[in-house]
């Protein structure tokens, strides 16, 4: 179960994937269901045909994802409702920070999920949204061995140009909410400082792991 959730959590994470209704196809922006099929396709392509992702080659997981993950996720968005309401009272040197340790987090903590990607595809559910929601939820499945995945995203599209992903859906288990338990237990001892740096020792931890 363990290594169903990691590696759906990478293909998202990371993120962070078919069949667009003709309304959407008339809207200038790429639908967000096609958006993640290909997005997910790619991903999936470029870890089964770059050797350095599948040894997880961290500078190099941090290079596909700053070009090709992020462009397509609303991180601000997605770090400050993990941190809740204290992210107003944040500096913006602050957020700074807490948006790149939590990325940094999550690409250590799934870097290993990469070696398992193999015969993996991801299918998308058709897309129950009206033609004017600016905020929908995309629901997929990631196939491989054993039973399919649940993969659910979260996209909003506020300037009527692009779509963004703000959080996802593994297994039941939303990873917004899930962080957000997990951040308040570090706010409320040390605050953001605090926060910053549990983020920054996990990484850490992160890397010792790895390299043994």
């Amino acid at each position: 179960m363990m290594q169903r959730r990691t590696l759906a959590a990478l293909l998202a994470a990371s993120t962070a994937l078919w069949m667009a209704t003709p309304s959407w196809a008339q809207a200038p922006a790429e639908a967000p269901d096609a958006l993640v099929k290909r997005l997910s396709a790619d991903l999936l392509e470029t870890i089964k045909a770059d050797p350095e992702l599948r040894k997880g080659n961290i500078a190099r997981i941090s290079q596909v994802v700053d070009t090709t993950v992020m462009p397509h996720v609303n991180f601000r968005r997605m770090t400050s409702a993990a941190v809740g309401p204290q992210w107003r009272q944040a500096t913006p040197a602050q957020r700074d920070r807490l948006q790149q340790e939590f990325k940094l987090m999550l690409i250590r903590t799934y870097a290993g999920a990469l070696k398992q990607v193999s015969d993996q595809r991801v299918e998308v559910k058709p897309l129950r949204a009206a033609p004017g929601d600016k905020d929908v939820l995309v629901r997929t499945e990631v196939h491989g061995k054993g039973e399919p995945v649940q993969l659910d995203f979260r996209l909003e599209n506020t300037d009527g140009k692009a779509w963004k992903i703000y959080n996802l859906n593994v297994l039941g288990v939303w990873m917004v909410e899930t962080y957000r338990t997990h951040f308040a237990q570090e706010l409320n001892k040390g605050g953001i400082d605090g926060l910053i740096t549990a983020l920054s020792s996990r990484t850490m931890a992160a890397d010792a792991q790895a390299s043994k």
